[in-house]
């Protein structure tokens, strides 16, 4: 499997925020968001085989392990790694951004998908593929990155065609200010959507990688 960085950190976003997480970053995106925070997962990676990816997450310790990229469905390996997790004990929180159509492992119940629905500022709305959101069960996360007021208002209408996930929105970090989308929830008393910060961001300085 191609592999952009693998590292122990807590997880910066989503309901597992706070937790120890061992990350597995593929290499490739399909997708060129404007505000990418990940552009250096874009090119090629190193090969590690399944076995070695397992191993180095049994040495860290942790108990949840995030897929994440660049766009791990991207990668054919992908589903190896997951179905080894998910054989092997462990959580599995799978990061996509939502333009690929979602493997049948994402059912399980130790599976959290975290899928992207891109705003417009992001350049990339139109890539969307829709149908995943019928896959997507309360356990799982729809995460809006929302960079401006028509950002926010676009997640607003989409959110209204998610009846079983959890709705995230989250603010472009230096770009769109965390206090106004939080007083904009509230002034619409959006009950059914959380507030999200990437707490690594905070605690690390931004471009930090491995954390």
């Amino acid at each position: 499997m191609e592999i952009n960085e693998s590292f122990l950190s807590l997880q910066g976003e989503g309901p597992l925020s706070g937790r120890l997480t061992y990350f597995v970053r593929s290499s490739g995106c399909n997708l060129r968001c404007e505000y990418c925070d990940t552009k250096y997962a874009y090119g090629d990676g190193e090969d590690y085989s399944i076995d070695t990816i397992i191993e180095n997450i049994v040495n860290s310790g942790a108990k949840n392990v995030c897929i994440t990229g660049g766009e791990p469905l991207m990668n054919p390996d992908t589903d190896s790694l997951a179905n080894a997790l998910i054989e092997n004990g462990y959580n599995v929180d799978l990061e996509t951004n939502g333009s690929l159509p979602l493997p049948d492992w994402v059912k399980d119940e130790h599976v959290i998908v975290a899928m992207d629905i891109k705003c417009p500022s992001s350049g990339m709305a139109d890539e969307m593929l829709f149908d995943n959101i019928g896959l997507l069960s309360s356990k799982d996360i729809v995460k809006f990155v929302i960079g401006s007021n028509e950002d926010y208002e676009y997640a607003k209408k989409v959110s209204e065609l998610i009846t079983e996930a959890k709705i995230y929105f989250h603010p472009v970090f230096g770009s769109f200010e965390p206090k106004e989308l939080a007083e904009n929830i509230i002034r619409d008393k959006l009950d059914n959507v959380v507030f999200g910060l990437q707490i690594h961001k905070v605690i690390w300085q931004p471009d930090t990688r491995g954390v």
